[in-house]
């Protein structure tokens, strides 16, 4: 899968650019509030139709802007996609091919991308609900049986929960949503287990390329095994939830672990240890992406650079397939020259707009 043409207009800093990354290494680069990273932030936006660093799409409209426009040609195994973004006095629109979506879920798996940035360390630091969004964003992509499960799940977890906060709940009505409950969410913890477990030795590789010293263990924690075991708990703990007015057993109180040697990351790791392993696992994904599709996700990587030294960064990126284009942005140009030297293209950015570098 690759990434032909990059079109943005309005969005933060962009104004008109545009972008033609070519095979394998894109080195970005530019200063600090430039727009290197809004790029790759427009291309998220455009594939998943949301933003890893905010949730109002105003933020997105460049200063003094209504609105802004995206388009991305994606080459795939047996056909182009194009994918459109426009948002435009506080709507959004998403188009497929030129057809309009009425549902942004219809976006998810026209492409595929993998995105590493700095805030992504809140996956082995931060809590329980950042772990399971990653989880839910990244499977929802691949498999549209667990994002209708993910969905139907939530909407009755939802209205379970305003039936156990009523005066008087009804035990019977209960027992009712608890069949549907427990249905989706044995779809969820299976695919959630499969894909930790498939996603937990590649990145125990990818950490040792950067940290051979030491090594790193992913390990699912569900809130109940198995569906069966789900409805156990949810039969055993009812009063407890009517009492309290919340469910609190299920897919939505899962969790996953990251260690380092023996040590938990989250609480002792330290944040060279933490940044390590949240990279290492998305290296993983792209892996397991191919696996699972049969092509490689666009990988991009928000100034990874500055965190490795030059040594690291080559054992790095060669260790990724020659297959898999990467649009990486950094600060320090000299470095991308002296990790990629000529196999890389470079771009260079600077008041929000694009150049050949």
């Amino acid at each position: 899968m690759q990434l032909r043409q990059v079109s943005i207009d309005g969005f933060r800093l962009l104004r008109e650019v545009t972008l033609a990354p070519g095979p394998g290494v894109n080195v970005i680069s530019g200063g600090n509030a430039q727009g290197k990273t809004s790029i790759l932030e427009a291309v998220l936006y455009c594939v998943t139709a949301r933003s890893h660093r905010t949730h109002n799409e105003r933020e997105l409209v460049r200063h003094g802007e209504e609105g802004f426009r995206l388009k991305l040609e994606v080459e795939r195994r047996d056909r182009t996609v194009l994918l459109e973004a426009y948002a435009w006095q506080g709507a959004r629109r998403f188009k497929v091919q030129g057809v309009a979506q009425t549902r942004t879920s219809d976006l998810l798996g026209q492409a595929h991308v993998v995105f590493f940035s700095p805030e992504d360390v809140d996956i082995v630091r931060g809590t329980a609900a950042v772990r399971r969004r990653f989880l839910d964003m990244e499977l929802s992509q691949l498999l549209p049986s667990y994002l209708h499960a993910a969905q139907q799940y939530r909407l009755i977890l939802r209205q379970r929960n305003e039936l156990l906060r009523s005066r008087q709940p009804d035990e019977a009505q209960l027992e009712a949503w608890d069949i549907p409950f427990v249905q989706h969410a044995e779809v969820i913890i299976r695919e959630r287990r499969a894909f930790i477990e498939e996603l937990a030795g590649g990145a125990e590789d990818a950490y040792a390329r950067i940290a051979p010293a030491e090594k790193l263990r992913m390990v699912y924690e569900p809130s109940a095994g198995s569906g069966e075991e789900l409805a156990r708990m949810l039969e055993k703990n009812r009063a407890s939830d009517m009492r309290n007015g919340v469910t609190g057993r299920g897919p939505h109180r899962d969790d996953f672990a990251l260690s380092v040697g023996e040590t938990p990351a989250r609480t002792f790791g330290s944040q060279g240890q933490q940044r390590t392993a949240a990279l290492a696992v998305k290296l993983a994904e792209v892996g397991l992406v191919h696996t699972r599709t049969g092509e490689y996700p666009v990988l991009m990587l928000d100034d990874v650079l500055s965190e490795l030294d030059a040594d690291r960064s080559r054992r790095l990126f060669e260790a990724l397939d020659d297959a898999v284009q990467c649009l990486l942005t950094t600060t320090d140009l000299t470095l991308g020259h002296e990790v990629f030297g000529e196999r890389a293209a470079h771009f260079r950015v600077e008041g929000g707009r694009v150049q050949d570098g």
